[in-house]
């Protein structure tokens, strides 16, 4: 399996104690995925930007996607599911934020629930997931919360592609469309990613393989993020949610993303087990567990028909 683990990305400006932590990461870490546990609290609902391969509004506990959640947790739920899990599961390693929306755009509620479980447990390793558009403003914070690893979306580089694949961006209260709202999205990102490889953080970025999109774009993303300082690039199938506007989009193929990913690992390290986990999601990367500590998705899933739509939770935006 390549990897590409040997490539050297600002490896001199990791923060000391990082790579022993990325050691028990299993998003980080090929290894550590068979024996490391994450959690992901779903406490960001809301999100400031319209991607078209992200449909919110549909749950199920069968239903395996980003996005997807029972439940939507308070600062204070979230870390008593915390000390509930962490009895339960005792090779839990990582709390990550990842939604159902952006950890950025609810920063309140991700901000506390990482100090509440700080205070509990001040070993806890912390991971969050953020398309970047805020990352100019929190980054700082997030560096002083001594939060290490941080995932970013980037899809392409420029405007006229990002067009095509978010409907909008909500910046600052302003709702802007096109290449405009764009514009401001792609700059966000790199600035971010930027400030926090330079400040010692490990930065993944995600890219979701859009043929006929963005498929062409993936090496340059790669290369540029390499630049700035990211640690891992995870490039992914797009999914097709029911509901969203890709959701008659083939799935990526697998050979061809196989493929992708080996062209990419000759310039940075690759991963190569990603699950695309729900918000909610909890235990090992192969094997959720998420319904076993969820109250409301067990009353879904007694009344569950239909895997796609049976239930809708509101979409927050």
């Amino acid at each position: 399996m390549t990897c590409g683990c040997d490539k050297n990305t600002h490896a001199e400006r990791v923060l000391p104690g990082t790579l022993e932590m990325t050691g028990r990461h299993p998003c980080y870490s090929y290894q550590a995925h068979h024996k490391y546990a994450r959690m992901h609290l779903p406490v960001a609902p809301r999100c400031n930007i319209g991607c078209n391969y992200c449909n919110r509004k549909f749950d199920c506990v069968n239903e395996s996607r980003p996005g997807v959640t029972s439940e939507v947790l308070t600062p204070e739920a979230a870390r008593d599911k915390f000390l509930l899990v962490r009895e339960k599961v005792p090779n839990l390693s990582v709390v990550g934020i990842a939604g159902p929306g952006d950890a950025l755009a609810n920063w309140g509620s991700t901000k506390k629930s990482i100090k509440l479980i700080r205070e509990a447990d001040p070993e806890a390793i912390f991971c969050l997931s953020t398309n970047g558009l805020m990352l100019p403003d929190y980054a700082g914070e997030i560096v002083e919360l001594d939060v290490r690893h941080v995932t970013v979306t980037v899809n392409c580089l420029d405007s006229a592609t990002g067009a095509r694949i978010y409907r909008h961006v909500n910046y600052r209260g302003q709702v802007l469309r096109g290449t405009a709202g764009v514009e401001i999205l792609l700059g966000n990102q790199q600035k971010g990613v930027e400030y926090l490889a330079r400040s010692g953080v490990l930065v993944k970025v995600n890219i979701v393989m859009i043929k006929g999109i963005n498929d062409g774009h993936i090496p340059a993303v790669v290369q540029r993020v390499k630049e700035l300082g990211a640690f891992i690039t995870n490039i992914m199938p797009l999914v097709p949610a029911p509901g969203s506007v890709f959701q008659h989009f083939a799935p990526t193929n697998k050979s061809e993303l196989d493929r992708m990913r080996d062209l990419c690992g000759q310039d940075m390290r690759q991963m190569r087990h990603c699950k695309q986990c729900r918000a909610d999601a909890i235990g090992l990367l192969g094997d959720d567990r998420s319904l076993e500590f969820s109250t409301a998705g067990k009353q879904r899933d007694a009344n569950c028909s239909d895997c796609a739509q049976s239930d809708k939770v509101a979409a927050v935006s």
